[in-house]
């Protein structure tokens, strides 16, 4: 069994970037620009886009965080993201979700300009991933093909097995591992023989936010287990939705929680405000 070190790639990669954007910035005087609206105080979300803010500065990016009042209306968040869409220095934006009750955020992700949706959930975007032809990706699904591609795991002819249909991760995970010509079922909470379909699986990938769900009764011998879920229990100990320590005893690589998906997604997501800005130089020539 090896544990996939998630860190350590995201880190690679941020290294990378922190290269090429200071390249950019020499020979096109652009500096990438990622603004992160956030609306309310929801603790988990402020830790996350500390941890966005740290790493789009630590890159050499241009980093503003927006932060909104949670009485704030739909109309004045609306407002925001327009003056988003139309700042030239900004190439990626972000509205952190969940969003109060009081804002639609379908409505709020859709005003979103899909050319700076670095999310990749703008109706757009979903239709080039889903048509074969991505330009903005969800950022966990593609920060996982990042981790498999890393890690030599062939897809070709493979069983890949999804527990999970979120538009956040589920679906964009199945598009991007059939793109690939893995054979994908993409399970939920009715489906019929979950265990049995799982254990099938010579990639199992987990998102569905319940905590150590997967035991390692679910898990093939040898399977890859991506592990997508992170849940705080009551003494404050972070793990995910895959029982590590006794699917590890079958499982040919598995990402740990914290340290295995978590880092990619912020990773990518500078790597597409990065190809963003990129593709704003190639516009205006």
């Amino acid at each position: 069994m090896t544990i996939i070190d998630g860190k350590k790639i995201a880190q690679d990669m941020r290294t990378r970037l922190a290269d090429k954007v200071q390249d950019m910035k020499a020979k096109a005087g652009i500096v990438p620009g990622l603004a992160v609206i956030v609306v309310g105080d929801n603790p988990a979300s402020q830790v996350y886009v500390r941890n966005k803010e740290r790493a789009a500065l630590a890159a050499g990016f241009h980093s503003e965080t927006i932060r909104l009042p949670e009485k704030t209306s739909e109309a004045d968040l609306l407002e925001v993201v327009e003056q988003c869409n139309q700042n030239p220095s900004i190439h990626g934006i972000l509205v952190q979700l969940p969003l109060p009750d009081q804002i639609n955020d379908k409505k709020v992700l859709l005003a979103i300009d899909p050319h700076k949706d670095v999310d990749g959930f703008h109706p757009m975007n979903t239709g080039h991933l889903w048509s074969g032809r991505p330009v903005m990706v969800p950022c966990t699904p593609a920060g996982i093909m990042a981790l498999l591609d890393a890690y030599n795991v062939t897809l070709e002819g493979k069983r890949a097995v999804i527990i999970g249909r979120s538009n956040i991760v589920g679906k964009p995970m199945a598009q991007l591992l059939l793109a690939k010509d893995a054979t994908v079922t993409l399970t939920h909470s009715r489906t019929k023989d979950l265990q049995g379909l799982a254990k099938e699986a010579d990639v199992l990938i987990v998102a569905i936010g319940r905590p150590e769900f997967v035991t390692k009764d679910f898990v093939k011998d040898g399977a890859v287990v991506i592990d997508v879920g992170i849940n705080r229990q009551a003494d404050g100990k972070l793990v995910g939705d895959v029982a590590f320590e006794e699917v590890a005893q079958v499982a040919k690589l598995i990402t740990p929680v914290p340290g295995g998906v978590g880092p990619m997604t912020i990773a990518l997501l500078l790597e597409q405000t990065y190809q963003a800005a990129l593709r704003s130089v190639t516009k205006n020539d």
